[in-house]
């Protein structure tokens, strides 16, 4: 067994492949309207769906928004740099919540982003190999 994809409901689909890819760095991997469904489904990623698990962004056409309620965590990212990557993010126009520095009660290095529809993604800092 292997995690393939988790999937977030996005209000506007191309502000999401947007963000994902032109400011996380992501690329399109596929993408597949279901009309009798009225949704689309995007999936994006840094590598291939048969290599890495990916994220599904699912936009109901009828629907502008959601609300997050209090299941949802965040999506974590692997970062070699944490503060580089805030850094790129806020380039590219993108808001950073949490700027770079260790988690409470640890010393991983962490940051976090937010997506265009209030998801959070989480920068977690690569640790050295010593």
């Amino acid at each position: 067994m292997r995690l393939l994809h988790t999937m977030i409901r996005v209000g506007d689909l191309q502000r999401s492949i947007d963000f994902y890819t032109q400011v996380l760095g992501m690329r399109l991997l596929r993408k597949s309207d279901y009309p009798s469904g009225r949704f689309t489904n995007a999936f994006v990623g840094y590598d291939d769906e048969s290599r890495a698990a990916v994220l599904e962004l699912t936009h109901n056409w009828d629907t502008a928004s959601y609300d997050m309620g209090t299941g949802f965590g965040h999506v974590a990212v692997e970062v070699e740099d944490a503060c580089k990557a805030c850094d790129e993010v806020k380039k590219r126009g993108g808001k950073v919540t949490r700027e770079p520095g260790p988690m409470k009660h640890g010393t991983t290095v962490i940051a976090f982003v937010e997506d265009p529809d209030g998801y959070k993604i989480e920068f977690v800092q690569r640790k050295s190999a010593n």
